[in-house]
């Protein structure tokens, strides 16, 4: 049986490859496409009449693109095959210009003189993603032992410090002596922080994920921080619907973080300000928005926002946003600065997917 596949190939034949989850892309000799099925459409963003009788160039990067063509090239005039036969990654191209890995096995046939090669596509992209999350908890896993470690070394000379300085502060009349007694123990509070913040940022053990309800969760903060904000002279305001905003995950991890930034908001406001707290979903996420006018950052300062131990705070630890965005990261979420400038405010927004019910 003879297969037309300029015209897109007989009906049975089409039906069997439309039913598989790899992309099949079939080219002729002068690179143009001529068979692009249903996988390939949901892997590249676009339709059959979008791409048939166009150059591959569309969903190749250009190197991989001239690559390709070169090995096309030399089998037609050689017969030896280069990748046929062999499965090659390489970077492919979206409709929408997103990059993305991409694993590919090429097949020629030839069909009354003419050649057509194939090739069939696998995205990459979960899988390597899969594969950096192993790297990474790994990473973690080895990192967070050692800060274990360290930290069960250091804890104990500090509460003996921190016991010592409290004893003689209740014997001390000095002042001169009292006020170097109260900065150890302001000190050793600090350096227990930073070591249960380290500890935070490194943890690789599992917590348990469950059913939470965002709207919920931002009332209970609202109300836990309304009082001291006002004390302030900060005016914090609430804006959610009432109707629950659903995720998966740890209600007691994501209540740190939304306190940490809330705080990052009150410390920015030192004369006073509004606080916004937003929530909506978008899509499949939910979106969570901090915003106040304090003090805002430096375009240098939010570049480094996110690193561990970098803070502008006298006595911070920086580890706050970094612990953040690890937790949030964690609930396959993302933090980002959606605006941040010196004396007019930030605007921090958080990205959790939604639950699916």
């Amino acid at each position: 049986m003879d297969i037309d596949f300029k015209n897109g190939g007989v009906s049975v034949l089409r039906e069997a490859i439309d039913g598989t989850n790899e992309g099949f892309v079939t080219i002729d000799e002068n690179h143009k496409i001529v068979f692009f099925n249903k996988a390939a459409e949901e892997i590249f963003g676009y339709t059959r009449d979008d791409v048939i009788g166009c150059e591959l160039d569309v969903i190749m990067t250009p190197s991989c693109s001239r690559d390709h063509r070169s090995a096309i090239e030399s089998f037609v005039k050689t017969r030896g095959p280069k990748r046929i036969g062999h499965e090659s990654e390489l970077v492919a191209t979206r409709k929408n210009g997103d990059t993305f890995p991409a694993l590919i096995s090429f097949s020629v046939t030839e069909v009354k003189k003419d050649l057509f090669f194939t090739g069939i596509v696998r995205d990459l992209t979960e899988t390597k993603k899969l594969q950096e999350d192993m790297k990474r908890a790994e990473r973690l896993a080895t990192i967070g032992q050692f800060v274990a470690e360290i930290t069960h070394e250091i804890k104990n000379p500090l509460m003996m410090i921190g016991g010592f300085a409290s004893q003689l502060k209740r014997e001390v009349k000095d002042q001169k002596s009292l006020k170097k007694l109260g900065i150890i123990g302001e000190e050793v509070c600090r350096l227990e922080e930073l070591l249960k913040d380290l500890g935070e940022l490194y943890r690789s053990d599992q917590v348990a994920y469950e059913e939470i309800d965002i709207t919920a969760l931002l009332k209970n903060l609202y109300a836990f921080v309304k009082n001291d904000c006002e004390s302030k002279n900060i005016e914090i305001q609430l804006k959610c619907d009432n109707a629950p905003l659903l995720i998966e995950g740890n209600q007691d991890r994501l209540r740190q973080v939304f306190l940490n930034i809330i705080k990052n908001s009150m410390d920015a406001m030192e004369n006073g300000g509004t606080l916004s707290l937003e929530c909506q979903t978008k899509g499949d996420l939910v979106e969570i928005i901090v915003k106040d006018d304090g003090c805002g950052l430096s375009k240098e300062d939010l570049k480094e926002a996110f690193s561990p131990f970098f803070t502008r705070k006298e006595h911070g630890t920086g580890l706050g946003l970094s612990v953040s965005k690890r937790i949030v990261e964690d609930h396959k979420g993302r933090i980002v600065f959606l605006e941040s400038e010196k004396g007019k405010g930030t605007e921090i927004q958080v990205s959790i997917p939604a639950l699916n019910r």
